[in-house]
């Protein structure tokens, strides 16, 4: 169960992170949450598709990790940080760190604040980078920890817009991805949905404007390009099952 609490240079001024990962420190997921900000990123290294949220009705943005629930390709001891890729989602690399709200005196609304939990894996006062510095300031690690924070709280603003355009031109279409391991095990995975090249390339003028102009059009590239990394992701797999 979690425990989160505001992040502060008394009560944790001992705190430190582990900033490797592996399947002990709870980063066996099969997927993750993405935003459209580390999309030209993410293209290089993993498959980017949405999937629809039924109790909120938005659409999200997820890069798949695995093929299996629970697993996560990506996870390789053989490499320094223990993952096997160049960029690492901004929802990953948070680690035990998220963003809450707190009301400030003399504020309107409440400011954005540094949060961690205390019960995540990685957190301890042995081992790992530490939070805070000798004397109170934030450690190079904490600062860069804050920028992946913003970055993940500036693309959750900026995706509603993207979706609801990719609504408007219908460029939005269900895929259901389907394959066969080596070892002759059928695979199927349902309920993501992805870009539809021919609608995005049937696009008019103006339409195209309106995508550019928004920032959008290189997105949609970007998710369109990305799915060749499912055979990635394939070949992943049938390595580790030899």
């Amino acid at each position: 169960m979690a425990n989160h609490v505001l992040l502060n240079n008394i009560h944790h001024d001992k705190t430190r992170v582990i900033s490797r990962y592996a399947e002990q420190y709870a980063d066996n997921v099969a997927s993750v949450l993405v935003f459209p900000n580390e999309f030209m990123e993410l293209q290089k290294e993993y498959p980017i598709l949405f999937r629809l949220d039924e109790a909120s009705g938005n659409y999200q943005s997820v890069v798949l990790l695995g093929l299996h629930k629970g697993e996560n390709l990506f996870l390789d001891d053989a490499f320094p940080s223990g993952w096997r890729a160049d960029y690492i989602p901004a929802m990953v690399e948070k680690g035990p760190f998220l963003i809450g709200f707190q009301q400030q005196d003399a504020q309107p609304d409440p400011e954005p604040m540094i949060h961690i939990d205390l019960d995540h894996p990685k957190v301890n006062e042995q081992e790992g980078h530490q939070v805070f510095l000798e004397h109170g300031g934030n450690s190079p690690y904490l600062n860069y920890i804050a920028a992946r924070l913003k970055l993940i709280h500036d693309g959750m603003a900026a995706q509603d817009d993207m979706f609801e355009l990719f609504k408007q031109l219908d460029l939005l279409e269900s895929v259901n991805i389907e394959f066969e391991l080596a070892n002759g095990e059928k695979c199927r995975l349902l309920g993501n949905f992805t870009i539809n090249e021919e609608k995005l390339m049937a696009l008019d003028g103006d339409q195209l404007v309106k995508l550019n102009r928004s920032g959008c059009l290189h997105l949609a590239y970007a998710v369109i390009s990305s799915m060749s990394n499912i055979r990635k992701l394939i070949a992943i797999k049938n390595h580790q099952s030899n």
